[in-house]
């Protein structure tokens, strides 16, 4: 019998992202297949479990809701920021995405949402959070034999 895809699984598949408009967000159809463990994946929870009990060759579209995928909006997570914040050479723009540093060295991203005079106003939502998405997957192999070093 093949194998299926459990927890600890190393898989080479392809998969795309959209939302549920159509508009594709992220695919890696037509280009070279993403390999992931499924113990250290940064693939979201929902979408990690989407692939549970798969099997090599097996195709799946699936819509996945706000908390599956990236969480819903927190206006907690929109902070001002003072301008001088900002270098000379990355001047804040409406729409545009920076990476802020954190006090543990982790880089955290941020979209400018507004301009004052008292400051930028920064999101560090995800910017997929609090939306509905169409996950696609195709599994092209599935190991189970050695991640990281265990067999299963």
């Amino acid at each position: 019998m093949a194998e299926k895809i459990n927890q600890t699984s190393q898989v080479l598949l392809h998969y795309s992202l959209m939302l549920t408009d159509g508009t594709v967000i992220e695919s890696n159809f037509g280009e070279d297949p993403l390999e992931i463990n499924m113990l250290d994946s940064q693939l979201p929870e929902g979408m990690q479990l989407a692939l549970i009990g798969l099997r090599a060759n097996d195709e799946q579209s699936l819509t996945l809701t706000p908390e599956q995928c990236f969480g819903f909006r927190d206006e907690d997570n929109i902070h001002t920021m003072p301008l001088s914040d900002f270098s000379d050479d990355l001047s804040p723009e409406i729409g545009v995405t920076f990476n802020f540093g954190t006090p543990d060295g982790d880089d955290l991203p941020g979209t400018v949402r507004a301009i004052t005079n008292d400051g930028v106003q920064v999101d560090f939502n995800h910017p997929l959070a609090g939306l509905p998405l169409i996950f696609t997957v195709k599994i092209l192999e599935i190991n189970n034999t050695h991640s990281y070093g265990q067999d299963n």
